[in-house]
């Protein structure tokens, strides 16, 4: 429950903190960081998985929780949601400073308008700027240039937890019994691979084409996807399977 809050909610954050030059980097930062949290676990595994040790790789959420709470007090507002409640907000300016490095009250000003008038042009209702989610939801698909954004999204976001990268994380172990000796090792190198292609993005965020690097990732996928399931049926060999669960 409380993972699937910050999943949500972090990227959010970040995202209305972040400078729009590094928005893209800052949102793929929340994918990295998980990625990397796999991958840990994954090494993790080698001395825990036994069958009197499991239990113990519980512990770590416990430790990664007092951590996040340690941090808590160190987390500033978001100026953008005080700005949303308070158009005047002081203490959405104080942040803003703090965030931007402003030394003077008209750059600040500068940069109110801008979160104020990105706000205003998101709104789904010009007249009422606390529309309940399911009125904005009804609006939206009223709406045809949005509805389409609306789409795309979540035709977008189903094909990413669609393309089989889950089922590779879940059953990974089972995946590969028979094709390598110990298969917490090929666990380990698909959470490595991933570590890897997450920050290849991550560099490539703000130098390209955010739509290229859908289709490319998206056809990837594609390709990965058949030719895992041709590994599963035994048409292509051992070693083909291994790097298409790495590369799916």
């Amino acid at each position: 429950f409380a993972s699937g809050f910050s999943s949500v909610l972090v990227p959010i954050y970040l995202g209305e903190l972040a400078p729009p030059t590094l928005r893209g980097t800052l949102g793929t930062l929340t994918q990295f960081c998980l990625v990397i949290g796999i991958f840990i676990s994954d090494l993790l595994a080698f001395p825990f998985a036994t069958e009197h040790s499991w239990r113990i790789l519980f512990a770590v959420t416990v430790i990664a929780s007092i951590v996040q709470l340690i941090c808590y007090p160190f987390l500033i507002e978001s100026p953008r949601w005080l700005l949303s409640r308070d158009r005047g907000s002081r203490r959405a300016r104080r942040v803003i400073t703090k965030l931007r490095g402003l030394r003077n009250e008209h750059e600040v000003d500068i940069e109110v308008n801008h979160f104020i008038s990105a706000s205003h042009a998101q709104a789904c209702d010009k007249h009422d700027d606390h529309t309940s989610s399911g009125m904005a939801l009804m609006t939206m698909l009223k709406d045809k240039q949005i509805r389409r954004l609306l789409i795309c999204s979540l035709v977008l976001q189903m094909a990413q937890q669609l393309s089989g990268i889950n089922a590779v994380f879940y059953y990974s172990t089972m995946f590969f019994e028979g094709l390598i000796d110990n298969p917490l090792l090929g666990t380990t190198i698909v959470g490595g691979v991933n570590v890897l292609a997450t920050y290849v993005a991550l560099l490539l965020m703000e130098n390209s084409n955010r739509r290229t690097l859908i289709l490319w990732s998206a056809g990837g996928m594609f390709v990965s996807s058949i030719a895992l399931v041709l590994c599963l049926l035994g048409y292509l060999t051992k070693i083909a399977s291994l790097f298409f669960c790495d590369n799916i």
